[in-house]
């Protein structure tokens, strides 16, 4: 048998070849996009031709760059003698007929490299990691699944629930950076299966603290990107994040992966122009974050659609001349306008050419009027007496001059000029006003009377609650009511007119690129040309333009943020329990197919709108149509730990099982009880001694929202460049954190403060305080100011 250096050895031949391979790839890719970018502009023709190949080229040749790191990690040895290299990307021998030379880790080949036990070997004899460092094998663990190849060693190994042990426990041990880091290497069977799972539907991961939530997410985004790419390619996928914090500490995993086509969004970034960090307090927030309050905003648009008041026309004064507007003619507009079912401001167009066809009628009338009109009966009646002695009669219709004088009326022009007067814009925008989503919000949020009409279901307490809570600036459980107050708006004129003014342009650049196809077709032999098919034949210039709108150079995350009509192919929600009702309604409309991953933890929501139930949460949408899955094993959270946190766990959800951790630290959480003015200093102390300790690992404290600041500061005068804020640097070795910050984050050291201050906080205190607890992958201090909150804590 083969000594281990003499495995290693041959395994650093191998390696490097395929690194061989993959500078070839690279060098060719970036050759031919210099070649590209020297070419000249050219035709329409060819300028569509380089786009193309611009951003193919370039997105290659950043998803070999992503492989550098770690490039080849495993090695299937089948049964039938096979031998199969599994990494980053896929490379295949083009000397060879094509064979794999390595198979990408989303590839069905590469399955078994997951998923294959002593108990199912999937047919394969060996599972070998490959452990780099840079360009060079470091060293081997191999997992012996046929009996023909067990000995005495992974014979043991081979009755462990986890795949590749050693690899896992290896990674699980080694320190934290501030940056999540991908898992490609190590993923265990269960999380294999959701990562794998179809891209129809909804599908509900739930998994508690350590389970890998968020690994399996951003791995299933890779995963999807992979196997549909075509799908998915021009729509994107969005991740949904808590806050940006998080998504700073995950940004780095999908371009490992080598996809770099999702968007990674915050709900306070899903509605343009505005992109807000802003927290609501927690009454309000559960306040906007009702689904009445759908409901409200569109009561209230209706509200500021005023109507003249029976008996009391709207007089519009021009040039000294009144034109009234009855209430009939007024609702008769309004009816009309409603019945064509557009949005509000989609609809106005139709009142407005109601009641200027009204306006124009008087005018029209006033302009063609008889002239006898103006005469009053007794000068009439005199006028007909005399040319009676005279033997003549006054006759009305010889009179009339009404018809003839229509016939000149310019009632284009005279439309024209009445919608140019102040007073008729002044009436119409008083009767149906053109509204914007933020003028519509700030209106219901600071006129009573508007929002006492618009919402009757609320309380008093809770309209005032939310009237005092406007400060102008506005806050993320706003974004979800801006982006429902838009949807029940619909565009202005003028952004309409520019998005079809843009459309225009794209068409005729489109047909010019046909014409000149069209024209460069060779009339050489002319006999055949009917057999010629080019693109003009198949495609028109509309058609083409729909497929040069994907040469938009700017990013899925840029184009999205930008359009609020944006949708996406599929949709991943992280920490998906905290988002509220009305956030669900804003993510429903950016995926209309259902294609979503939702991951989360119901036991951890700690916003006061998110949901205490997956189907609670789901069923106002897609009532049973969604699929569940769980993780049950805990890979980040020592067992020590999490014994400590299942108390909490159990006063959350009584009955609940947390996940099972895979390991031990063999370090006991220890607690300890100052008075309270002596805590700072105490935390001065512990922060210092906890930063030295924890070496080239990160150390988090955990503090009370309402003691974050003040803490911040202690914590930073004792240790140097300690980070706080609401955006902290995580690549610091010591960040200050509240118990919503650390949410999905993960440290090797934590000293968790005052936690019943943190558990008292709001209705899903507790929660946070599960939260905070199980951040930790090694040790964790908790100190209190008084007795402890938790038995079992030495």
């Amino acid at each position: 048998m083969s000594s281990e250096s003499d495995e290693v050895s041959r395994e650093q031949q191998y390696v490097s070849m395929l690194y061989g391979r993959l500078d070839g790839l690279r060098g060719r890719a970036t050759a031919e996009l210099s070649r590209v970018y020297v070419a000249g502009e050219g035709t329409a023709q060819n300028r569509v031709e380089r786009d193309v190949s611009s951003r193919e080229l370039g997105s290659r040749i950043v998803q070999l760059d992503a492989a550098e790191d770690g490039l080849c990690f495993g090695r299937l040895d089948l049964e039938t003698g096979e031998r199969r290299y599994i990494g980053r990307i896929g490379i295949l021998d083009e000397d060879n007929d094509y064979e794999p030379l390595l198979i990408d880790w989303r590839a069905p080949a590469s399955r078994a490299f997951y998923t294959a036990t002593s108990a199912v070997p999937q047919g394969v004899r060996r599972r070998r990691h490959i452990h780099t460092r840079l360009r060079t094998v470091t060293g081997i663990d191999d997992d012996a699944l046929s009996r023909g190849v067990l000995d005495a060693t992974s014979a043991a190994d081979s009755a462990s629930p986890l795949v590749g042990e050693a690899a896992l426990l290896a990674a699980l041990a080694s320190a934290r950076t501030g940056r999540m880091r991908d898992v490609v290497e190590t993923i265990q069977t269960e999380q294999d299966a959701v990562i794998r799972d179809e891209l129809r539907g909804i599908l509900v991961v739930q998994g508690g603290p350590g389970t890998g939530k968020t690994a399996v997410a951003l791995h299933r985004a890779a995963y999807l990107l992979y196997t549909h790419r075509e799908r998915l390619a021009r729509r994107g996928v969005l991740i949904v994040g808590p806050n940006p914090t998080f998504l700073r500490y995950i940004s780095h995993v999908l371009p490992a992966l080598g996809e770099t086509s999702a968007a990674l969004l915050t709900v306070g970034d899903l509605f343009p122009g505005v992109s807000t960090r802003k927290a609501e307090g927690p009454r309000v927030a559960e306040i906007k974050g009702r689904t009445v309050m759908a409901e409200i905003i569109e009561t209230a648009i209706g509200s500021l659609r005023r109507m003249p008041e029976e008996g009391e026309p709207l007089n519009v004064v021009v040039d000294g001349v009144g034109y009234p507007l009855d209430r009939q003619a007024c609702l008769r507009a309004q009816e009309k306008a409603l019945e064509s079912e557009e949005p509000h401001n989609l609809a106005r167009p139709v009142f407005v050419d109601a009641i200027m066809d009204t306006l124009v009628d008087q005018a029209a009338e006033r302009l063609t009027r008889d002239p006898f009109d103006d005469l009053t009966g007794e000068v009439v009646a005199a006028i007909s007496k005399d040319l009676q002695e005279h033997g003549l009669v006054l006759d009305g219709e010889d009179a009339d001059l009404n018809e003839s004088l229509k016939r000149t009326v310019d009632r284009g022009e005279l439309r024209r000029s009445l919608e140019q007067e102040p007073a008729v814009q002044a009436a119409l925008t008083w009767m149906w006003p053109e509204l914007t989503p933020q003028r519509l919000l700030t209106e219901l949020l600071t006129a009573p009377y508007l929002l006492d009409e618009s919402a009757p279901g609320l309380t008093e307490e809770e309209r005032t609650a939310l009237r005092e809570a406007y400060t102008g600036e506005w806050t993320v459980a706003d974004v979800p009511l801006l982006d429902e107050a838009a949807e029940l708006l619909g565009a202005f004129d003028s952004e309409r007119a520019a998005r079809e003014l843009r459309r225009r342009k794209e068409i005729a650049y489109a047909q010019g690129v046909l014409d000149i196809m069209v024209g460069s077709r060779s009339t050489d032999e002319e006999d055949s040309r009917e057999e010629i098919i080019s693109a003009a034949d198949i495609i028109n210039a509309e058609e083409l333009a729909d497929l040069q709108a994907e040469k938009d150079l700017r990013t899925i995350a840029e184009r999205a943020t930008a359009d609020r009509t944006w949708t996406f192919g599929h949709i991943i929600v992280d920490e998906a329990q905290e988002l509220s009702a009305m956030a669900w309604r804003l993510l429903m409309r950016r995926c209309p197919s259902r294609s979503m991953t939702l991951v989360g933890d119901v036991a951890q929501t700690g916003d006061a709108a998110g949901a205490d139930s997956w189907r609670g949460m789901l069923e106002p949408f897609v009532g049973d149509r969604w699929r569940a899955a769980e993780l049950t094993v805990n890979y980040r959270t020592p067992r020590e730990i999490m014994d400590l946190a299942a108390e909490v766990l159990e006063r959350i959800a009584p009955g609940t099982r947390p996940p099972a951790s895979v390991r031990e630290s063999g370090i006991k959480p220890r607690q300890e009880s100052v008075a309270a003015e002596e805590l700072p200093a105490r935390l001065a102390e512990l922060a210092r001694e906890q930063d030295e300790a924890v070496g080239e690992g990160r150390l988090a404290v955990i503090v009370p929202d309402e003691r974050a600041a003040e803490l911040a500061q202690t914590v930073a005068a004792a240790v140097r460049g300690a980070a706080s804020g609401e955006e902290p640097d995580l690549e610091q070795r010591t960040v200050v954190l509240t118990a919503r910050q650390s949410k999905g984050l993960e440290f090797d050291s934590v000293i968790l403060v005052d936690p019943e201050a943190i558990a008292e906080n709001g209705a899903r205190g507790l929660n946070d305080l599960y939260v905070a607890l199980t951040r930790a992958t090694r040790d964790l201090v908790v100190l209190e100011p008084e007795l402890p909150l938790c038995e079992g804590v030495g």
